[in-house]
C-alpha cells in the first residue's frame, strides 16, 4: 500500500497569544484587533484593547521561480499566482523534485513601515510585522533584502521580518525544497532502464550502471526497489501560500513579581 506524507498545511492566524518575556512578563501578541480578558492563575481578570491594526499586504502574485539544472525543469518560470508544481503544465515542472527558489520584487503601501517604525519607540505597545508563508511543501528558507531570516520547516510557516523591510523596493527570496516521489513518479512515465521483479525489485543490476554510463532512458533517478508508479498521486509541492505581511501588536499586561 502507497502511503503519500500529508503536505504542510498552512496554520489559521491566531487572534492573541500569551507569552512571557525573558523578564518574565506577561505580553499578548495581538493578530486580530479586539478587547481581550485574560484570566490568571490567581483569578485576576486582566483587560487589553486594540482598536485597529493595518490589513496584512499580500504578496500572492508575480512570484519568478529558478529551479536546479539538469533534474528535468526549465530554467526560470514566472507564475501570476502560487500554485504546487504538480499543478503545473509543463512536465519539467509538474514531476519536479529538488530546490526552487522563489524571488520577486514588492513595496509596501505608503505609511505601512512607518507605522511599524514609530511604535518600536512605546515601551508597552511594540509592533511586529511577520512574514506568513501559509502552506508550504515541504521546507523554506527565507531571505529578505539580502538577510537571512532562516529556514522554516513546520506549522506555522512565519517570521518576523519588520527589521529586514525597507520604505521603498524590497527584494524577497524563499527557497522551497519537496520531496522524492513527484520525481520518481515522473520517471516512471519513460522508458524501463532496468529488469525487475512486479514488485518493483531489481532481478540484477543494469550493465549501464555498473560502467558508469548515463541512464539510457533518461530518467532522474534510479533505487533498486521503486516505491512508486506511473499511477501514482502526486504530492503537493512548493510554496503554496497565501503568502502575506501580517502587523502584530505586543503589549506587556503583567509585570513579574
Amino acid at each position: 500500500m502507497e502511503t503519500m506524507p500529508k503536505p504542510n498545511l498552512a496554520s489559521p492566524i491566531p487572534k492573541v497569544e500569551l507569552v512571557r518575556d525573558q523578564r518574565g512578563e506577561l505580553q499578548a501578541k495581538v493578530w486580530q484587533p479586539g478587547d481581550y480578558t485574560a484570566k490568571t492563575a490567581d483569578g485576576r481578570n486582566i483587560r487589553f484593547k486594540v482598536e485597529t491594526l493595518s490589513e496584512p499586504f499580500e504578496l500572492d502574485a508575480g512570484w519568478d521561480l529558478q529551479f536546479a539544472p539538469n533534474r528535468g525543469a526549465p530554467e526560470r518560470v514566472s507564475l501570476d499566482r502560487l500554485l504546487s508544481w504538480s499543478d503545473h503544465p509543463d512536465p519539467g515542472v509538474k514531476y519536479y523534485s529538488g530546490t526552487v527558489t522563489y524571488k520577486k520584487v514588492f513595496r509596501l503601501p505608503p505609511g505601512f513601515l512607518a507605522k511599524y517604525q514609530l511604535n518600536l519607540s512605546s515601551l508597552q505597545r511594540v509592533s511586529h510585522l511577520y512574514l506568513d508563508l501559509g502552506q508550504v511543501a515541504v521546507i523554506a528558507e527565507v531571505k529578505l533584502n539580502g538577510k537571512d531570516f532562516g529556514t522554516l520547516w513546520k506549522p506555522p510557516f512565519r517570521v518576523d521580518v519588520g527589521t529586514g523591510l525597507n520604505e521603498g523596493d524590497n527584494t524577497i527570496e524563499i527557497r522551497v525544497v519537496n520531496l522524492w516521489p513527484n520525481r520518481m513518479i515522473g520517471d516512471e512515465q519513460l522508458p524501463e532502464d532496468s529488469d525487475r521483479t512486479e514488485k518493483g525489485t531489481l532481478k540484477e543490476w543494469p550493465r549501464w550502471l555498473l560502467e558508469g554510463q548515463p541512464n539510457p532512458s533518461g530518467r532522474y533517478t534510479f533505487t533498486s526497489w521503486r516505491l512508486w508508479k506511473k499511477t501514482s498521486p502526486l504530492q503537493q509541492s512548493g510554496l503554496l501560500g497565501p503568502v502575506t505581511i501580517i502587523p502584530v501588536k505586543e503589549i506587556n499586561i503583567l509585570r513579574s513579581r
